[in-house]
């Protein structure tokens, strides 16, 4: 591990003064996000009750308020949405009820993914399975086709988010021997879920609930894990190992700034101004918008439009010689040139 820069780090420090939660806020934000979501799953459920089957394209603005309360509960998870700790835990517990998310295990491993983003030694926990060039190379033909396959997109953004959320987090997966506290918040919630489920069922029947619930946490899983690539996965991003990684510098310069137009800011919480959220993780979503405005060279360090992100998903491995992340394609020209360059040179 390296020293950030002193520029990097009086940054950091400049930082800390957006980082105190306003409760008030926090509440507010809670409600208008909690409420359209009650009233529109109800609205879905009315319309399908009556026979209007076109109520389901409701599901679209349900899954982006399940996905601002995620974001919610993200941010309760760094002790930085309310003032108090008791607040952030229990309102974080309870939208993970809802996000299918186990809130204290899922807080353990984002805090790892936070402490250790952008260090080649350290991946594992909480982040996107990324090979350098090199590691996918040296890897028998089998292991190549299941990383390709990991990183389809049907896989990466259809199957696997809907895997994730609804099989995969029933255990603490990654957290398996690290004592009681993971199986207590994954059994927990799994419990509450099981009885809140159990509750819906009897209100408004097996076959509604599925044909509601099921797309809006399926799109709700599909953006999340969208955002959370994107966050991570740009050409420009940074990757290192140990001995030469610097958390501040791995922050600001690995986390993208996903500049989005103002109502997928809104419904995703700013969760794209990702390089300032790294930097300081206790700025409230709510108050990242403010560190721009004060702070406008922030806003074009590792800036990605929407469309710009569509490219976003054919990076897949990091090179470690040009220090970006690339395609399988330009990987395979690489290593083409490099073996042809070699057979000239004999």
């Amino acid at each position: 591990m390296v020293q950030s820069s002193p520029e990097t780090r009086a940054l950091a420090h400049l930082l800390a003064r957006y980082r105190e939660p306003n409760s008030r806020r926090g509440l507010f934000e809670l409600v208008i996000t909690a409420v359209p979501f009650l009233v529109i799953w109800t609205l879905i459920w009315t319309a399908l009750d009556h026979g209007c089957w076109i109520g389901l394209l409701l599901v679209v603005p349900a899954a982006g308020f399940l996905v601002r309360l995620f974001m919610i509960q993200h941010d309760c998870g760094h002790g930085s949405f309310f003032s108090g700790r008791l607040a952030n835990d229990w309102v974080g517990r309870a939208i993970g009820v809802v996000t299918l998310t186990p809130y204290d295990h899922w807080r353990r491993s984002h805090a790892r993914h936070h402490a250790s983003s952008g260090n080649l030694d350290q991946r594992g926990v909480g982040d996107i399975d990324t090979l350098t060039v090199r590691e996918f190379q040296s890897r028998p033909r089998w292991r190549q086709i299941a990383y390709r396959a990991y990183r389809h997109p049907i896989v990466m953004f259809g199957v696997g988010p809907t895997f994730l959320f609804i099989l995969q987090q029933r255990l603490p997966i990654g957290m398996m021997r690290s004592g009681w506290m993971p199986w207590l918040s994954t059994m927990g919630t799994n419990i509450v879920i099981a009885i809140l489920v159990a509750a819906m069922i009897r209100l408004v029947g097996f076959g509604p609930f599925i044909l509601i619930h099921l797309p809006i946490t399926a799109l709700a899983a599909s953006i999340g894990v969208w955002l959370f690539f994107v966050q991570h996965q740009f050409e420009d991003t940074s990757w290192s190992h140990d001995e030469h990684w610097s958390f501040h510098e791995a922050a600001l310069h690995g986390s993208s700034h996903y500049h989005l137009p103002g109502v997928l800011r809104w419904f995703t919480a700013n969760i794209g101004v990702h390089h300032i959220h790294h930097l300081s993780s206790r700025i409230p979503c709510y108050r990242l918008p403010d560190v721009l405005r004060d702070h406008p060279q922030l806003i074009a360090i590792g800036r990605i439009t929407l469309l710009q992100s569509l490219r976003c998903v054919r990076m897949a491995l990091w090179d470690e010689k040009r220090q970006r992340l690339i395609s399988f394609e330009e990987a395979a020209v690489r290593r083409d040139c490099s073996g042809r360059d070699a057979t000239f040179s004999t």
